[in-house]
């Protein structure tokens, strides 16, 4: 894998029958492989603001975690049949979120790493939505790395 990266997380939210919420993000990242964990930094400007977030994914054989610093800031944790913990800190005041992971699956070759993970989402200790996430890293030598 490359240090120059391109990264897609998308993610589903099941609230409802009627309520479902779908993110899609792409963007340049960078790679590097520490203590047989892959990070991926990469920075985001959120939707009305000028502000950058900083993001770093940590992924490991069966796990992944999340952590964005900038307007808002969180530490999540996804680890599978364990329900983790965390401040969503926001402008606006704080969260406490619970996430648990139902199901992880790493998948890693040389050009690429794809990260799936079904979890449920608790806000102030309320079920609040199921979701699915997935992280495509895509290393710059990959046929199919597009901007």
């Amino acid at each position: 894998m490359t240090k120059d990266v391109l990264v897609k997380i998308s993610g589903l939210q099941f609230a409802g029958e009627e309520d479902n919420d779908s993110i899609e993000v792409i963007t340049a990242g960078t790679y590097y492989k520490k203590n047989n964990k892959h990070y991926v930094l990469y920075d985001e400007v959120m939707e009305g603001s000028t502000e950058i977030t900083k993001n770093v994914i940590k992924i490991g054989t069966d796990s992944m975690e999340v952590t964005r610093k900038g307007p808002a800031s969180v530490h999540m944790v996804f680890e599978k049949d364990k329900k983790n913990v965390s401040y969503y800190r926001t402008p606006f005041g704080n969260l406490l979120i619970g996430i648990d992971a139902k199901s992880i699956q790493v998948d890693e070759s040389d050009l690429d790493i794809n990260v799936k993970v079904n979890y449920g989402l608790e806000i102030n200790y309320e079920h609040v939505a199921e979701c699915h996430i997935t992280v495509d890293v895509k290393s710059k030598e990959a046929k199919d790395f597009k901007l």
